[in-house]
């Protein structure tokens, strides 16, 4: 995938978040549960976009 659709990904993403950050009204507690799912989601896809997630399923304990 090229480095710029990652970026531009990226950056959808965070607009988005602070769109619904900004203008919908939420209880702190679910709008802090709902960018620590979006950051653990955006991070795990990231690691799966470079690969490292692949190469650490082969690595044998």
């Amino acid at each position: 995938m090229p480095l710029l659709t990652v970026l531009l990904v990226l950056i959808v993403v965070g607009v988005i978040l602070w769109l619904v950050n900004t203008y919908i009204p939420m209880d702190r507690k679910i709008k802090n549960i709902l960018n620590a799912v979006v950051v653990i989601a955006v991070v795990i896809w990231l690691l799966k976009v470079f690969g490292v997630l692949n190469s650490l399923r082969s690595i044998n304990i």
